[in-house]
């Protein structure tokens, strides 16, 4: 497949714009599928905006080896723990040099200033920059690192000594994960004195393995390798997002050779992928859970009974049947079968509309008027949310339930999914960030997510009781126990109707070198290559 027709193939993108950076470099076309909400990846928890930022642009301490859930050093180089395990202290990498770009250019080195910048400016409510860009840090706040986190201190240049209230026994992975990324403490600076501070979260510079070139919203993200990145150079020199929402025009695309690695396939589309000699299909068993929250603080969802009626009134064999095709199974817990902890002995409730009327009708529920709120955007643990949502629309029908299905642009749909007053239940899911059960249990479905990460609006003292005893147990069957007691827990209160976990499928070129499934549902391009 020659070069020039695939930098031709996408909107914004020219030949002599891109052929500039020298005939023979290696450009790599992801058909990505959406825009990123924006450029400062602790702001935000979607895959989307994770995929263009932190793992393409920035580093955090620690990192997950790339394909797996093992922890691996980053800009630390190493890391000593207390026996009481409230002291972590890193020791960092020398030599790190942050992105030169058109609007800065470093004058030092990656050091302990910036790991406190990063961190300080979403603890400390007074840091300068908290409020910069609305100041809401979900994963921060849904984790409970205000309460986790003492203080932030820099020992010497390349030491950090992270000081905590009461043990967190999953801290290194919370560390691996994108909001703990490393922004430039000297640019934030450079900003203030010009009197743009929020450049920070849309110019970003970063230590990470590609610099931002270019982005032209909702068409093209353009990077470069970054010729002097700590682990060496990218064997591709440049990567190009080619963004089309549509998986069928990324599968056409595809085809086409107008882009390399594309996201969430259509499962109609898996066979013929299979098929090709040209695409090699990967798949691997999915970290994930596809879901449907009730807003528990809102009549008639408000009452549990209620909730686990509805859920007994969906079919979610016809949804495994209709929208993945063989490519899922059925969710009966908040965590997916591939982690550990998962409660089998859990029972899932029966698909029952008979059961669901008369649960209802002893509730004094005679009519229910809501909203089912469907995704704009195909991911792993839901293909097709609008299908998924009409199904479920004509099963609530059959128990005097009429709901309307609504949706928004992605960006504007997580925001208002947020809402404590939100009207109805919505559809949204969740792939592991870190491989611990607390980042399902704990940032979905912990009371410090009220009005964030926790769509649901549910706080159960029972629940929280077991989710937050299990974060200061260092003895993982202690804390094996502990979370399987709160899948009993959850199922009891319904907070949502689990829908599906789901294989993932990455259809890429064969062409296409040493790409790797991340099991965490990212995409990363550092370490593939092209012949």
């Amino acid at each position: 497949m020659k070069k020039s027709n695939l930098l031709a193939a996408f909107c914004g993108v020219s030949l002599l714009t891109m052929g500039a950076l020298g005939a023979q470099a290696k450009t790599l076309v992801y058909c990505s599928e959406g825009s990123p909400e924006g450029w400062n990846p602790s702001l935000y928890t979607a895959g989307t905006t994770f995929d263009a930022t932190s793992r393409q642009i920035f580093n955090k301490l620690v990192e997950f080896e790339r394909g797996e859930t093992k922890i691996v050093p980053g800009l630390a180089e190493s890391w000593e723990v207390s026996e009481d395990g409230l002291v972590y202290t890193f020791n960092l990498r020398k030599g790190v040099k942050f992105h030169t770009t058109k609007d800065f250019t470093p004058t030092r080195d990656f050091n302990a200033d910036d790991v406190v910048f990063s961190f300080m400016r979403q603890l400390d409510k007074e840091h300068p920059f908290h409020k910069i860009s609305g100041g809401s840090y979900e994963y921060f706040e849904s984790m409970s690192m205000p309460d986790i986190i003492k203080s932030i201190e820099k020992v010497d240049d390349y030491t950090v000594k992270f000081v905590l209230n009461k043990p967190e026994a999953p801290m290194m992975a919370n560390l691996a994960m994108d909001f703990a990324s490393i922004f430039s403490a000297e640019y934030a600076d450079n900003l203030v004195a010009a009197g743009i501070p929020e450049a920070i979260d849309q110019n970003p510079v970063g230590t990470g393995p590609f610099q931002l070139v270019a982005y032209q919203k909702d068409a093209v993200i353009r990077y470069k390798a970054n010729p002097d990145y700590w682990a060496g150079k990218a064997a591709i020199d440049n990567l190009v997002f080619a963004i089309t929402p549509d998986a069928s025009v990324r599968y056409q695309k595809l085809k086409a050779g107008e882009c390399h690695v594309m996201p969430y396939p259509n499962p109609a589309d898996l066979k013929a992928m299979a098929e090709d000699k040209d695409i090699n299909l990967m798949e691997k068993e999915g970290l994930n859970v596809g879901y449907l929250a009730y807003n528990s603080q809102m009549a008639p969802f408000d009452n549990p009974v209620v909730r686990k009626a509805l859920n007994k009134a969906i079919n979610k064999q016809a949804i495994l049947d209709a929208v993945f095709q063989g490519a899922g199974k059925i969710a009966k817990n908040p965590i997916p079968p591939t982690i550990w902890s998962y409660n089998d002995a859990v029972q899932d409730d029966s698909y029952d509309p008979e059961a669901a009327k008369t649960m209802l009708a002893d509730a004094g529920i005679t009519s229910i008027d809501t909203k089912i709120w469907a995704m704009p955007v195909q991911r792993p643990y839901n293909p097709n949310a609008r299908r998924m949502a009409e199904i479920i629309q004509a099963d609530w029908a059959k128990v005097g339930v009429n709901a309307e299905i609504v949706s928004y642009e992605w960006g504007e749909y997580l925001k208002r999914s947020k809402d404590m007053d939100r009207d109805g239940a919505v559809l949204l899911g969740w792939t592991g960030d870190n491989g611990d059960p607390d980042n399902f249990l704990a940032v979905l479905l912990g009371c410090d997510g009220v009005g964030s990460a926790n769509r649901a609006q549910w706080c159960h003292q029972p629940f929280e009781d077991l989710i937050q005893k299990a974060k200061v147990v260092s003895d993982p069957a202690e804390r094996t126990k502990l979370y399987e007691e709160a899948q009993v827990v959850f199922k009891e209160q319904a907070p949502w109707a689990t829908i599906a976990h789901s294989v993932v499928y990455e259809p890429i070129r064969t062409e296409v070198q040493n790409y790797k499934i991340d099991p965490f549902g990212g995409h990363i391009f550092y370490g593939v290559d092209l012949k």
